[in-house]
């Protein structure tokens, strides 16, 4: 039985006091890109959503450093993505005994990081695998003439 090795490790943020969509602005930029790259675009752009997410894709490399052994220059950005959280609803009082709502959202960032050294030595894996399985001058399992 053949098990697929897991390549991928995940941080998840919620509850993120943002809007998604400001979050989102700063996400599109690091999907993608390598660890080390993604660091140095975060540390450098000007928007407060870079300070969550950076502690986010530091978060996410040292689980796949601690859960499979992977080395830091070897990680890519694969999952990226920001949803909506629950909306903090207030109400703020105003002149005459009205009141006014005040609505702070909330977003819920995933992060997914991927050994590629890990992805390339199970392709090589996999290939060698078919090549001896699927092999008509050898008689496998389709050799059938």
């Amino acid at each position: 039985m053949i098990t697929k090795k897991k390549t991928e490790t995940y941080a998840l943020g919620q509850h993120i006091s943002m809007s998604a969509h400001k979050a989102r602005r700063v996400i599109d930029q690091i999907r993608g890109r390598s660890y080390e790259e993604t660091l140095m675009i975060l540390e450098l752009m000007p928007y407060r959503a870079c300070y969550s997410i950076f502690k986010l894709v530091y978060s996410a490399a040292a689980n796949a450093s601690y859960n499979m052994g992977s080395d830091e220059t070897n990680l890519i950005i694969s999952k990226a993505e920001v949803n909506e959280g629950t909306t903090v609803k207030k109400l703020k009082p105003r002149a005459r005994g009205r009141s006014f709502p005040i609505k702070r959202p909330t977003c819920h960032i995933t992060i997914g990081v991927k050994d590629i050294s890990l992805d390339e030595y199970e392709d090589e894996f996999m290939t060698r695998i078919n090549e001896s399985v699927y092999n008509k001058s050898r008689g496998g399992i389709w050799g059938k003439k």
